[in-house]
């Protein structure tokens, strides 16, 4: 949009000289509102309300606050790429905040944890889509007014056009004028007769690629304000062989618009049936993912039919205008806990979360009902989990992942028992465990038990309190389910704003004129001029072609015979017709004299 209309201004300065120097002809070439420009008197009238309101919307609807408008929104922008936002991970704004006490208080008082939904940021928002809408209804009904008028005459001195030529032919001005008109059209002129001459006008696309481009925008803005108003995302991490229904109580994490309804959740479910991930197992993209998808089987409905579909990374599955993204892959240990006396507490599959690109995993493990001491006393079991999928061996360095996939796979567990802090009805971090009311299990040196075990090994519990056991390793995988309503419309807005701006700046729109009069020697004298918006190398060698085209219809006619000096004239005054320098040839425009100049 800035280069479009950062010529706005230099472009009307040149349609008014163009208008004041060509007359009916240079003017209407732009839809660019003329600015008021004030008096320059010492006195100054004091306005009305109704002067300023006038004056305020004259100031809104310029250019030149639109582009101040548009460079603000993309300034506001910024900090809602750099700082965290609460609509995006509240998990990440928590952690900053934090980390930063001294800037937070400044921070949530510019609204800069929430950008997007900022007053500020919502008040350049509306002031620019008036802006645009204020600039175009007037510009609209310019233009509509200019394709149902016709090209005005030729101006009566053509030569003080910019491009220009002339030539002497036998054929009859009228023979002359039929075939301008019919060859113009020919070429995708709009052209009309009027008196001795033809008027014709071509690139009326260039406004209406300035109008396209200004309503891509306002669709663009529309469809991202739609988008943020009516959006729901939500998150989710399912196990292999567990599923999901796209209902709230479902979601692991679920954010909407102020403007959504809930009840417009799309009905579907999905089970994940396997994830398949390869990895590149040498070279310098060793540990690259190959193959990272998610083979599931998914229903539309309550009562839809069960298909297999694949979903990976960029590639969503697209459910009833809801789209589910692959956005993260783990794994999930599967633990047995037994208590003293032998029997199955609790066994399921515990998904542990990756703190690095080879998949090393933490977590816990809470044991939360059914467990009961050695004195048959209900209390609850915690394990701090951490989970390499490829371990390096004893020796070696620190417990981290050498290789993402399962080839060595070391789950390390160290024990606590008591009250896990779930009852007290506050939201707890499931992957995180809480062992301020928990006492540590001793080994026998009175250290922390803790253990790492291979699938199929166990962790006893001392003083007959029980044992864990790590039975093997599932898969998991996490899905982003989102309904963002407005992105056909933004890319259908971005797709036609480059292309009006690309006709803006590339097509150039012009007028020609071909005048065809009879001499006083009674030989057709042709003119040709033309004149464009802004002063451009090819309206010369556009017109050049086009004289060509003219002078096969109507052909040069023989050179007259050189006229006396005005010296021997009898009254002495010089004698003048409508012969150029070079005879009767026709001069090319790049040729012909400069304004003003004698013929």
């Amino acid at each position: 949009m800035s280069k479009a209309n950062s010529t706005e201004t230099r472009q009307r300065e040149e349609d008014d000289e163009q208008g004041s120097a060509h007359g009916a002809a240079g003017e209407q070439l732009s839809t660019a509102p003329r600015e008021e420009r004030p008096d320059t008197g010492a006195g100054v009238p004091a306005m009305s309300v109704i002067g300023w309101v006038r004056w305020f919307w004259r100031q809104l609807t310029s250019m030149r606050v639109a582009l101040i408008l548009l460079f603000l929104l993309s300034l506001g922008a910024i900090p809602g790429s750099l700082i965290p936002q609460t609509s995006v991970d509240d998990m990440k704004v928590q952690a900053f905040k934090e980390q930063h006490t001294t800037l937070t208080p400044v921070y949530e008082a510019l609204q800069l944890f929430d950008v997007y939904s900022s007053v500020w940021f919502s008040a350049i928002y509306i002031l620019l889509f008036v802006s645009l809408i204020g600039c175009i209804v007037p510009r609209t009904g310019q233009f509509v007014g200019q394709l149902r008028s016709r090209p005005p005459g030729a101006p009566k001195r053509l030569t003080r056009l910019p491009a220009y030529t002339t030539w002497r032919t036998e054929a009859e001005p009228e023979e002359v004028r039929a075939a301008a008109l019919a060859m113009l059209r020919g070429r995708r002129f709009r052209g009309h007769e009027v008196g001795d001459a033809v008027a014709a006008e071509k690139g009326y696309l260039r406004e209406a690629g300035n109008l396209v481009f200004h309503i891509a925008l306002i669709v663009m803005l529309i469809a991202f304000a739609s988008g943020q108003l009516f959006k729901s995302e939500g998150g989710k991490l399912v196990v292999e062989g567990d599923g999901f229904s796209n209902t709230l109580t479902q979601y692991d994490d679920f954010k909407s618009g102020s403007l959504y309804d809930a009840d417009s959740l799309a009905p579907f479910s999905f089970v994940l049936d396997d994830f398949v991930g390869t990895y590149e197992k040498s070279g310098p993209q060793r540990g690259t993912p190959r193959t990272f998808e998610a083979r599931v089987t998914y229903a539309e409905g309550a009562d839809g039919a069960e298909r297999k579909g694949v979903i990976k990374v960029n590639e969503p599955l697209v459910v009833d205008g809801t789209k589910v993204y692959l956005i993260a892959h783990g794994y999930a240990p599967v633990v047995t806990v037994r208590d003293g006396k032998g029997k199955v507490v609790s066994k399921s599959a515990v998904p542990l979360l990756p703190i690095d690109n080879n998949i090393t995993s933490s977590g816990a493990i809470k044991v939360m009902d059914g467990y009961k001491d050695k004195n048959g006393k209900k209390t609850q079991l915690g394990f701090k989990a951490f989970f390499v999928p490829t371990f390096a061996g004893h020796g070696k360095g620190q417990m981290f992942s050498q290789f993402p996939a399962l080839d060595f796979p070391v789950l390390a567990l160290s024990a606590y028992q008591g009250s896990l802090g779930v009852d007290s009805g506050l939201a707890q971090n499931v992957y995180q465990l809480d062992t301020s009311k928990m006492k540590e299990f001793k080994d026998e040196d009175g250290e922390l038990l803790k253990k790492m075990l291979r699938p199929g090994e166990k962790l006893d519990l001392p003083d007959g309190a029980g044992s864990i056991t790590f039975e093997g390793t599932e898969e998991w995988a996490s899905f982003q389910i989102s309904q963002q309503p407005g992105n056909g419309w933004a890319l259908g807005g971005a797709i036609a704003a480059i292309a009006g701006l690309a006709g803006s700046l590339f097509i150039q729109r012009r007028r020609v004129w071909v005048r065809a009069v009879r001499g006083a020697d009674g030989v057709t004298v042709v003119e040709m001029a033309g004149l464009g918006r802004s002063e451009s190398a090819k309206l010369p060698e556009e017109l050049g072609d086009l004289s060509a085209a003219l002078v096969t219809t109507a052909p040069v006619a023989p050179a007259a015979p050189e006229k006396p000096d005005a010296a021997d004239t009898p009254d002495g005054s010089a004698v003048t017709d409508a012969t150029n320098e070079a005879g009767s040839r026709p001069v090319h425009p790049a040729d012909a004299p400069a304004e003003g100049a004698e013929k």
